[in-house]
């Protein structure tokens, strides 16, 4: 096993699906994030680990278009991506899970191809293209739920309802998949399930998937990387093997610490 080093690395950029350099976002006299690199390759999943409040969360959203960052520059397949604006190649699944519970399972998933319909159709579901149906029906078969695609959306568990929102990224037709602590809501089986799905979709399908993670275990065991962010800073950038206790350990110390100066 390589030696573990002391300092942040990613790779250069260009070798990545997604690079951000520089990211800076401030909410007043607050910097919520402060010079943040870091990288997702195509066929990698990077989890995305810190105290809350360390700014994890709207890294990912400024990447997706969320959020407006003050500075920095962020690349999707050498693209540079405008700060503010949304970009089709990034979705995004977040820990509430934005699904229309009294649609279907499949009109749901239709949902993430609306930006590249025109406007008559995107505005009446009813009209979906039959192309566009058999599209979302492979989607769902890629997670699993082809069998519940004419189900109201709220009728599945928090479980299923999380891969349909990953299917609906899939009809978008994302290279780079962001997920806001996907699991969190989740029971242990659920979220494993979930996980091993993400894992799937990086080393099958090519996919960059980042996902903000509580759970260290998870992201030991289903990612390639593990970044550590601490007051909007990256703290480390290591192989999910390499990722020792006291890593983690430190990484949440650190934030309790600024926490407690700031009280």
């Amino acid at each position: 096993m390589p030696a573990q080093t002391n300092s942040p690395t990613a790779p250069e950029v260009g070798t990545a699906t997604l690079s951000v350099r520089g990211l800076t976002k401030r909410y007043g006299d607050r910097t919520v994030l402060d010079g943040l690199d870091f990288d997702v390759g195509a066929g990698e999943v990077v989890s995305v680990l810190g105290a809350n409040g360390s700014g994890k969360s709207t890294a990912l959203r400024c990447v997706v278009g969320l959020v407006r960052p003050e500075g920095g520059s962020i690349t999707v397949a050498g693209r540079t991506v405008t700060p503010g604006v949304p970009l089709s190649e990034v979705a995004m699944v977040f820990q509430r899970i934005h699904l229309v519970p009294r649609r279907s399972v499949l009109d749901n998933v239709c949902a993430g191809a609306l930006g590249r319909l025109p406007l008559a159709q995107s505005w009446a579901t009813w009209a979906f293209p039959q192309d566009l149906r058999e599209e979302a029906m492979a989607c769902l078969d890629r997670v699993g739920l082809a069998d519940r695609a004419h189900d109201r959306a709220g009728r599945l568990s928090g479980g299923q309802q999380q891969r349909v929102a990953i299917a609906r990224a899939l009809c978008q037709r994302a290279r780079v998949l962001l997920a806001d602590e996907p699991v969190s809501a989740l029971d242990p089986a659920a979220a494993e399930s979930v996980m091993r799905l993400l894992h799937s979709l990086a080393t099958e399908d090519r996919i960059a998937v980042a996902a903000v993670l509580h759970q260290p275990d998870l992201a030991r065991r289903y990612s390639d990387r593990v970044v550590g962010l601490a007051e909007g800073r990256l703290e480390f950038a290591l192989p999910a093997e390499e990722l020792g206790d006291h890593r983690i350990d430190e990484l949440y110390a650190a934030d309790y610490r600024a926490e407690g100066a700031a009280l």
